[in-house]
């Protein structure tokens, strides 16, 4: 596929429903199903095309789940069993596109598929900026994530696999991972910094709402492999406002956050919190970069309707983990967990 693919929202988001359909026709696995499931319930045009696929292989699935929990043959991960039996417990029925509200300039979602996720490291407490890659645990160029590659070519001079994410929580989420084989960590460099400022501009005329998430390793990473979360925003992030003072506004953010745009100075500010080994997210858009330092994922406890703190949460974002929570939680409890993740 060529770089036409970005070419327009209309034309990126028909190749990647596409995707998701192929996916499901051609695959009877857990797994598969589980990713196009959570893709189609970001997206309220997708959703209304494959909520009947959707429906008719859960109930092939469930009686083959079903089989298995009886000594029948199941090859799917464990991970995937454990996620697919709690869906089975809640019912299809539970399952439908996402809600959204907003508390003050807060984006709260209500994603029930999302709470579901395995946690990988985003729970774990670490130390440092960096840790070895593992060949041997979970990365992107694993083989069997091959069929879950949406497009792989060459992009602003680098060789790219652009895969779907199995829990997204915005519209037309991608992580996109440059030189997938190579197995580096996920600690920026500058090329990668670099690099995610040419992206930006270059598919902006595409995909106006075109923007880039990075977490840091300590920052709610959930694997260490490099890669960014590509994603397509109708409405801004909640961080972009212009209310607050890092837009030149009067209002100052909960949590510490820096505006650049010059991709110079911001590597420079970045590069000091390599020094000084301070986690941090990164929100880019084009030509501009918002960096948030924060506290260590695992140095506090979380507060019980919180999975963690990533790129998307720190920009004004807060996915529950359940309904009760999604319609009580209020601006003021929004605004202290930011100020407390906030370094």
């Amino acid at each position: 596929m060529s770089n036409s693919l970005f070419d327009s929202q209309q034309t990126y988001q028909t190749a990647f429903a596409a995707g998701l359909r192929e996916m499901l026709d051609g695959y009877d696995e857990l797994g598969v199903f589980i990713l196009v499931l959570a893709n189609a319930m970001i997206d309220p045009v997708i959703w209304d095309e494959l909520s009947g696929p959707l429906r008719r292989k859960f109930e092939r699935l469930c009686a083959r789940h079903a089989d298995s929990q009886q000594g029948g043959s199941l090859d799917d991960a464990k991970d995937d069993r454990l996620v697919f039996s709690q869906l089975m417990a809640l019912g299809l029925d539970a399952i439908g596109p996402i809600r959204l509200r907003r508390q003050g300039p807060w984006e709260l979602q209500f994603n029930p598929l999302r709470s579901l996720r395995p946690p990988r490291m985003i729970q774990q407490r670490v130390s440092g900026l960096s840790a070895p890659f593992n060949p041997d645990g979970f990365h992107f160029a694993k083989p069997f994530l091959r069929k879950e590659i949406f497009w792989r070519g060459a992009l602003e001079g680098r060789d790219v696999s652009l895969l779907y994410n199995k829990f997204p929580f915005v519209r037309l989420l991608g992580l996109l991972v440059p030189e997938a084989r190579e197995g580096r960590s996920q600690f920026l460099q500058q090329a990668d910094h670099d690099y995610i400022w040419r992206v930006t501009a270059a598919l902006q005329q595409g995909l106006p709402g075109v923007g880039v998430g990075y977490n840091s390793y300590g920052a709610c990473a959930s694997v260490n492999h490099l890669h960014f979360h590509l994603f397509v925003r109708d409405e801004p992030l909640p961080i972009t406002a212009g209310h607050w003072s890092h837009n030149g506004g009067q209002v100052a953010y909960p949590a510490a956050c820096e505006r650049f745009d010059s991709a110079q100075e911001a590597w420079r500010h970045i590069q000091e919190l390599h020094g000084r080994k301070v986690p941090y997210n990164l929100i880019a858009r084009p030509g501009i970069l918002y960096c948030l330092p924060r506290a260590p994922q695992g140095s506090r406890d979380l507060p019980e309707w919180s999975a963690g703190y990533g790129w998307y949460e720190m920009a004004g974002g807060c996915v529950p983990s359940d309904e009760a929570h999604f319609q009580l939680l209020d601006e003021r409890q929004l605004t202290d967990e930011l100020r407390a993740v906030g370094a």
